[in-house]
């Protein structure tokens, strides 16, 4: 497993070294019923997601992702537990600002800084660890100016309790106001060959320019691009995605028949799709990383087999050609999740 780099600040600031692939451990605790993020039902809940985790670590995959908003908790709970005995050997990230009640509604997103401090206090109690590696806000609080949120975390820093920090779904200049008030290592946004929105809305320009990392996540547009999916029956009755536009009516129609064009290279690539789909996010970029999701060992081995495939420029000529910019359909959230990305 190859290594990238987050964050090449200059002034002497050194960017945070990751594998080249990432794990999102978001799936193991919640919004995809009883599957993976590649698709695959059933499992074994804690154990098997706790295998995956100590299986990425042995495959070189040292960057793990999860949230305080996952499973209200839980998920950084898992985490924390998988990992008590290989800490020194982990990139540990973890978000906050999407705010939720202990029975998991929603709250809203807050970015003020009391509650910056007693998130992250909160987070590091559940991990069980004394500091977090890179640390997100996870949406951005339109109620309070960037600069006092990133003021707040960058006191944590200060405190030793993060190293390092990043945003999640900020809009260019809401990334450039939060750099000038302090380093930012990783922008964490959705990108995936079904959604190329940072291609052509002035992220991957403002992030670049900056030296800023790119943290995809959903590189697999939530399982669709492994193909598993034939119809939306195919999803458990309890999955999130059953409320995704992407997945409902002509829309998952739509989207099915360009998956089957990403499938018909994958064959004549000799790999899988999945893999297909990964390889080309770290082809768009030394300085993106993905972290697909999956609780399932045998997809997460699965997963890893891309950071060995190489594609040619015919390669990514013709699926630029099966998946151009903007050819999904359907919005990657409903209209309330839309409403708090790219702010």
């Amino acid at each position: 497993m190859e290594r990238r780099v987050l964050g090449r600040q200059g002034l002497g600031r050194t960017g945070l070294t990751v594998s080249e692939l990432g794990l999102g451990c978001m799936g193991m605790s919640e919004f995809y019923g009883a599957t993976g993020a590649n698709g695959a039902t059933g499992g074994a809940g804690e154990a098997e997601s706790i295998a995956t985790i100590h299986r990425a670590l042995d495959l070189g995959i040292d960057f793990l992702d999860t949230a305080d908003m996952y499973g209200v908790g839980e998920n950084e709970r898992l985490v924390g537990r998988a990992i008590r005995d290989r800490r020194d050997g982990v990139v540990l990230a973890t978000k906050f600002g999407n705010v939720r009640a202990p029975d998991g509604a929603s709250l809203g997103v807050r970015g003020d800084p009391s509650y910056v401090r007693q998130a992250c206090e909160a987070s590091l109690q559940r991990l069980g660890v004394d500091h977090i590696d890179l640390y997100y806000q996870h949406r951005v609080d339109p109620q309070v100016p960037i600069e006092e949120t990133v003021g707040a975390m960058a006191a944590l820093v200060q405190d030793g309790k993060v190293l390092r920090l990043g945003l999640s779904e900020a809009a260019p200049e809401t990334i450039r106001r939060a750099y000038d008030t302090h380093p930012i290592a990783a922008l964490q946004t959705e990108y995936s060959l079904w959604s190329r929105d940072p291609e052509s809305n002035g992220i991957f320009d403002t992030v670049r320019e900056l030296g800023i990392g790119f943290v995809a996540y959903a590189p697999l547009g939530r399982g669709f691009l492994t193909g598993r999916f034939r119809t939306p029956e195919d999803l458990p009755p309890d999955d999130w995605r059953r409320t995704n536009p992407r997945f409902q009516g002509e829309s998952f129609q739509h989207n099915r028949d360009l998956v089957r064009r990403v499938q018909e290279l994958a064959r004549e690539k000799g790999c899988t799709p999945a893999q297909l789909a990964l390889a080309w996010v770290l082809a768009q970029g030394e300085d993106i990383v993905p972290i697909p999701g999956t609780k399932h060992v045998r997809y997460l081995e699965e997963n890893a087999g891309a950071t060995a495939l190489h594609l040619t420029d015919d390669d990514l000529r013709r699926l630029e050609e099966a998946f151009p910019l903007g050819a999904a359909s359907g919005e990657r959230y409903p209209p309330g999740g839309m409403a708090t990305v790219n702010r």
